[in-house]
């Protein structure tokens, strides 16, 4: 009986090891993207203190191994020449022009909102009115003017949608009104990450340019990227993020053809001379560990600051970064609003960039994949 009791205990030793074993694979294959990108040649590599390995299981599908003979996770992998990168680290400009209005506020007038009546909500984007494509607030105001109170017909946009509703202007102050604030424009400062010297596309900021009522992605029809002046910075400090303080100082130096979740995209209109070029880094290779970024904070040239990656793909963010450096932590309190977009350098290669300061910590923030942006870019200039 006492042999068979062993017997027994091993066997249910060795289930639960097998259920512990069969547990953290499942975990960790939830860490694992679906697709992954590498350089033509060269396997996939992953930050893990366990090896993973990948077999070739279909065409453009690999399967990746825990000592080359767990199984984990099938993935779809695509091969390119990796892109060699213009660094940035400078400041630069951004005037952008929205396609469409965006619904900002809403006012009520004699206790009536004829925009709410209508079915209108904040963070629409106002398109046609009457039939007529609208660009500017100062159009939208003459068209509901000339009304004469009668109804009107507005196109717009919710979510992706294109909706249509009428819209009975009321006469209040003087004059026909709706009923509501709009915005059309938008310009600030942020920080190019760098400039595909191949097509010309560059990417910056590393996030949407928002409106800042609505929290909304503004809708771009046109826009440019220009010289700035920077003047110095506000430290950050806890609860207070600092910022870099300038201004629109000489020319445009691009135009914009992107705003999205994952920064501000254009063509530049000449190459900059002497730049750092360096490999792009596919997200894949991206390590917890020392990096450095690049980032400008007075007129003089981008300086690098040291960084440490902490984590990759955590809580719905590619990167979270901190920094000890006590050159800018004496000088900007840390990272600071204007730094977005600053380019993240790791073994050498361009891995992504800065897009966010923790309001709570300024030494800790939120970064981009560069793989990500590299994409963002690319698609930006096709055709």
């Amino acid at each position: 009986m006492k042999g068979l009791e062993k017997i027994r205990l091993a066997a249910g030793t060795a289930a639960a090891l097998c259920t512990a074993v069969m547990t953290a694979v499942c975990g960790f294959s939830l860490t694992l993207p679906d697709t992954f990108t590498a350089e033509t040649g060269t396997a996939i590599t992953i930050d893990s203190t366990l090896p993973v390995t990948e077999k070739p299981a279909a065409d453009g599908i690999v399967t990746l191994r825990l000592f080359g003979s767990v199984p984990v996770k099938e993935v779809t992998k695509n091969t390119m020449k990796r892109p060699r990168l213009i660094a940035g680290g400078q400041a630069f400009g951004i005037k952008l022009v929205t396609d469409g209005v965006m619904v900002v506020d809403m006012k009520k007038m004699s206790g009536v909102c004829p925009a709410v009546d209508a079915g209108l909500q904040v963070g629409d984007v106002i398109e046609t009115v009457n039939g007529e494509n609208v660009y500017s607030n100062m159009r939208i105001s003459e068209l509901i003017r000339a009304s004469g109170g009668d109804d009107c017909t507005i196109g717009f946009r919710r979510g992706g949608e294109s909706l249509e509703c009428t819209l009975t202007p009321i006469f209040s102050a003087g004059r026909y009104r709706a009923g509501m604030w709009v915005r059309d424009s938008s310009a600030g400062i942020g920080t190019m990450t760098f400039i595909d010297p191949d097509s010309g596309a560059f990417a910056g900021l590393g996030h949407s340019i928002c409106d800042p009522d609505t929290r909304e992605p503004l809708p771009l029809s046109q826009g440019t990227a220009a010289e700035v002046r920077i003047d110095g910075v506000t430290k950050s400090a806890r609860g207070v993020p600092g910022q870099l303080l300038g201004e629109f100082d000489g020319d445009d130096i691009g135009r914009l053809t992107l705003n999205c979740d994952g920064g501000v995209y254009g063509v530049i209109d000449s190459l900059p001379e002497n730049a750092q070029v360096y490999p792009l880094g596919f997200s894949h290779e991206v390590k917890k560990g020392g990096a450095y970024m690049i980032a400008q904070l007075d007129g003089e040239a981008p300086q690098r600051f040291d960084i440490t990656i902490e984590s990759m793909n955590s809580g719905g963010h590619d990167l979270i970064i901190r920094t000890d450096d006590s050159r800018l932590l004496e000088k900007a309190g840390g990272i600071v609003q204007g730094m977005s977009g600053s380019p993240i350098i790791q073994d050498g290669r361009l891995v992504g960039a800065v897009t966010h300061v923790f309001v709570d910590d300024p030494c800790g923030g939120y970064g981009i994949f560069a793989e990500r942006m590299y994409k963002y870019a690319v698609g930006s200039v096709a055709g």
